[in-house]
């Protein structure tokens, strides 16, 4: 069952990020930017030939390979993760993750680009979009968890889950 909920939560995920790439594609390309809050954040269209922060510029090849790595690295842990209420943060974290590579990595093969669009003009942020969003958000949850709701089970063994997971 927990491989149906994740398989349901990435695809709503997924579903969610290829809409708003279309959005901006389709309203926000032709006029290159929306101002959201003059002079803090607006809607401004930027085509990324590379990783976050425009890293790696027209490596394609690579990241393409990278992804796939890291969606089989997360596939891998969501596996070992016991089917429990005590661990529904790590499932979510995990699907916020696959969901956010796969969002790119669509845009990657199809496009040969990711579409990006959020910007924070007030710090002059590099301009992201919603995928990013779910693996930063999913990277934070993780710290978070890890410190405070995690924190005694310091254990856990991924390997051997139910070795590990003295509460099962």
């Amino acid at each position: 069952m927990k491989y149906l909920k994740g398989l349901i939560g990435a695809v709503l995920l997924i579903v969610l990020d290829q809409w708003t790439k279309y959005m901006v594609l389709l309203h926000i390309k032709p006029v290159d930017s929306i101002p959201l809050i003059s002079g803090v954040l607006s809607f401004t269209y930027h085509e990324n030939r590379g990783a976050v922060w425009g890293i790696m510029q027209g490596q394609i090849p690579i990241l393409i390979v990278s992804t796939i790595i890291i969606l089989a690295v997360v596939l891998w842990v969501y596996s070992r993760i016991p089917d429990t209420k005590k661990y529904l943060w790590l499932r979510i974290i995990a699907v916020m993750v696959t969901a956010g590579a796969i969002g790119n990595f669509i845009d990657r093969i199809f496009r040969h680009y990711v579409v990006d669009f959020i910007y924070f003009e007030l710090i002059d942020f590099p301009i992201f979009n919603v995928a990013d969003m779910y693996v930063v958000i999913a990277a934070f949850l993780l710290i978070f968890v890890s410190i405070f709701i995690y924190k005694e089970d310091r254990d856990f063994d991924f390997i051997n889950p139910k070795k590990g997971d003295r509460h099962e």
